[in-house]
């Protein structure tokens, strides 16, 4: 008699969406799907938050019509994958992303606040964001009080890391009229 092992059922975006209209999950569910597996993602604390609403707030006088803001909204990657980053900065639509999710030929930047998820998104969301060829991922490391931006994806990594602290200064790479002083987001 063969041997079988269980394994796992991994699922697509289709798929995905469609459990979400049946209503199998609950409305205050964390959920993102990455690699075709849903993913239950830690609550939302107090300095996270603060931390978000500080950057939805320093980028909203300086971006104009230059980029739309989105916070914590599906991003499309692939078949696979539906994260849902803190922040992202994304090319004007004319319809708001109304019709479709953002992919990542959209983003012009995307930020994930990081204090109990920190090693996650260093490694795996850092691996999926390069993959995808999203061109700057900031993490705002709130346990090291820094910034570590990542540019140039190349494969499923980045060519370059720069960490700031307190004091740095940072022009965005897909929009480099603008400056961020690393005091105003940290």
């Amino acid at each position: 008699m063969a041997t079988v092992n269980p394994s796992k059922h991994l699922t697509n975006l289709d798929e995905w969406r469609r459990l979400g209209e049946a209503g199998i999950f609950a409305p205050e569910s964390r959920l993102e799907l990455i690699h075709g597996e849903i993913l239950e993602m830690a609550p939302i604390g107090f300095n996270h938050a603060g931390h978000l609403i500080r950057l939805l707030n320093y980028f909203a006088p300086r971006i104009a019509d230059k980029a739309l803001l989105n916070a914590q909204n599906p991003l499309q990657l692939g078949d696979l994958s539906e994260p849902e980053p803190d922040f992202m900065l994304l090319k004007p639509s004319a319809d708001f992303y109304s019709s479709r999710h953002p992919t990542a030929a959209d983003v012009l930047l995307l930020v994930e606040v990081a204090d109990s998820s920190l090693y996650y998104d260093q490694n795996q969301k850092l691996r999926l964001y390069a993959l995808h060829g999203i061109p700057e991922y900031w993490l705002l490391n709130l346990n090291d009080a820094c910034l570590e931006v990542y540019r140039q994806p190349h494969g499923d990594v980045y060519a370059e890391k720069t960490t700031l602290r307190h004091g740095a200064t940072l022009n965005l790479s897909q929009l480099p009229d603008i400056a961020v002083n690393m005091a105003d987001i940290l």
